[in-house]
């Protein structure tokens, strides 16, 4: 697989306007990246920008805090593919893991699955926030639900993802699912460095940079 198909080319920020938006699918056009990610309010205007190429619309639920009640993200999940997002990044209950309250955090992981049905669903650990057991405790939930990777972070808490957590998730979840390493990954040789430690996708603003770089 070429470099830029593990991209999810990536604009999340609350003040992010049409126009940027338009740009960031036009990039994620020209350098053939694997998705934009945006939020949920621009999925039809990325869809409109990204019609007739292979790069997919990304969104995001739940995000950034995963807080809100199961039923709101399998809605919140449902609305996005009906508006036409291909893949969806949730971010799972941390309180809720962390209180080991493991039927919780997979009940609802598989109430968003099913809403979105074939489509890809990535489950956003926030990996700083957690002791490696509660990692490892995820990453169980997570295949026991049913979802196609798990994702390091939402890039909106204290740290995103390290080489030794996309390590630890890999080693978790072996080729069952599939892992997505998303925050601080700022240069070429962060990009290299997780994909050797076994991220599939990597979640970036800075692609085009990247891309560059890779040069």
């Amino acid at each position: 697989m070429k470099m830029s198909k593990y991209i999810d080319h990536t604009l999340l920020k609350a003040d992010a306007v049409k126009e940027q938006i338009e740009q960031l699918c036009a990039e994620a056009r020209e350098y053939d990246f694997a998705t934009v990610c945006i939020n949920p309010c621009w999925i039809e205007t990325a869809k409109k920008c990204l019609e007739c190429s292979d790069v997919k619309v990304c969104t995001v639920i739940g995000f950034p805090l995963g807080a809100m009640t199961s039923e709101a993200k399998a809605a919140e999940a449902a609305d996005a593919v009906c508006k036409g997002a291909d893949e969806v990044d949730m971010v799972l209950n941390i309180g809720m893991l962390k209180d080991g309250r493991n039927d919780y955090v997979t009940d609802e992981i598989a109430a968003v699955k099913q809403a979105v049905g074939n489509h890809v669903l990535k489950v956003i650990i926030e990996t700083c926030l957690l002791s490696d057991e509660e990692k490892i405790q995820a990453c169980i939930d997570i295949e026991n639900a049913g979802a196609d990777f798990v994702k390091t972070s939402t890039g909106f808490s204290a740290s995103g993802a390290t080489v030794a957590d996309v390590a630890l998730l890999k080693k978790t979840v072996g080729s069952r699912i599939r892992v997505k390493a998303a925050g601080g990954v700022r240069n070429a040789d962060d990009m290299k460095a997780m994909i050797e430690a076994g991220a599939d996708r990597i979640g970036t603003s800075r692609g085009v940079d990247l891309c560059k770089n890779l040069k």
